[in-house]
């Protein structure tokens, strides 16, 4: 509509309502298209920034992750746009926060495991998507997970994200019956996991970094089962099971401490079974690493999950409608907030954020 009538859509079109996030590359807010009463969340990067600190490609990466990307559990990116300062990213605005702050208010910071179980699900089949395109995620993390406003999940923040090639394989068992397939067990099953890649970059948050980005080895997909472990163990007892008194302590027990488990809260043996079979520090070894998320998804753990219909169960729990402040103290000028969007050092919500590039 705005098109047809300007010509164009560009930033004088939105309004910034508040901040939503700071990521390494950008500010995220909360805008309205002007007169329109619609809410997106717009990514707002200053091109300076970014070319004086090598980020510029990442900035295109994520890009053209977004471009490609068709699913229910990963971001719709409507428009986007740059001015000669700015480069800017609109895409779909998640009222009900992200997992990290929703896990902490939580009773014992810990979700219920029937809510987990909900959660990583649907974070599974995202997973599966992006490496059925080649791209290899590298940064899960409960900050890293939205909540739409319909409860269900979306995955955010593709800066950190590496393209690769990848050759989806169809594989047909001998003897497909009805009830194996019923099950997910046996039957067709589509394996697209770029395990080929290698990547050399040492990226992502201290605690939910896989030996082999660590030791510097050379990674490729396994590095986001591994994350995907850390996070399951983490929304289940509201804590990461490496974490030291400082990043170096984190990153020597990731490499050197043996997993364990604490007593409370009590979870099933299913679900610390899965989370053993993801944290094996031998990516080669790791679940998953041939069949990608075909092996996860016939996990006992999974028991009972219709994964076909899996965005017609009921979400652990639909966010309140937000309520948008109209006052000016909350709604800066355009040109404010994106000033906002540059000033200080980037953050990201976990102190351990890091990334090194050796390529």
């Amino acid at each position: 509509m705005v098109r047809t009538r300007d010509g164009i859509l560009g930033l004088s079109h939105f309004r910034l309502l508040k901040r939503l996030g700071c990521g390494d590359i950008g500010s995220v807010y909360l805008s309205e298209l002007s007169g329109t009463k619609s809410y997106f969340a717009m990514k707002v990067m200053d091109k300076a920034s970014l070319a004086s600190r090598k980020k510029l490609l990442r900035a295109q990466t994520e890009k053209e992750i977004l471009q490609c990307l068709d699913h229910p559990f990963l971001p719709t990116l409507y428009t986007h746009f740059e001015t000669d300062k700015f480069s800017c990213l609109v895409m779909e605005f998640c009222p009900g926060g992200d997992l990290h702050t929703l896990r902490q208010r939580q009773p014992g910071k810990h979700f219920p495991e029937q809510a987990v179980k909900f959660y990583v699900a649907e974070v599974l089949l995202a997973l599966e998507y992006l490496h059925m395109l080649g791209i290899i995620y590298r940064d899960l993390k409960p900050e890293n997970v939205l909540v739409r406003e319909d409860g269900h999940i979306m995955l955010s923040d593709f800066d950190l994200s590496l393209r690769c090639a990848v050759s989806p394989t169809l594989i047909k068992s001998s003897n497909p019956d009805a009830e194996a397939l019923r099950k997910n067990s046996q039957g067709p099953e589509l394996i697209a996991e770029p395990s080929d890649a290698r990547s050399m970059s040492f990226v992502g948050t201290h605690e939910y970094l896989a030996p082999e980005i660590i030791k510097g080895e050379g990674h490729g997909s396994a590095v986001d089962w591994w994350t995907f472990g850390i996070f399951l163990y983490e929304l289940l007892f509201g804590k990461t099971p490496f974490k030291g008194s400082g990043n170096r302590a984190t990153l020597f027990n990731v490499i050197g401490q043996p997993l364990r488990f604490p007593e409370y809260p009590v979870v099933s043996f299913s679900a610390r079974d899965l989370i053993r079979g993801l944290l094996v520090k031998e990516p080669q070894q790791r679940l998953a690493y041939k069949r990608g998320a075909t092996e996860i998804k016939q996990h006992p753990f999974f028991e009972g999950v219709n994964w076909a219909l899996i965005r017609c169960a009921s979400p652990p729990e639909v966010p309140k409608p937000v309520e948008i402040e109209r006052s000016s103290k909350t709604s800066p000028s355009t040109s404010g907030a994106a000033d906002d969007a540059s000033s200080g050092a980037p953050q990201k919500g976990s102190d351990g954020y890091l990334e090194f590039d050796f390529f």
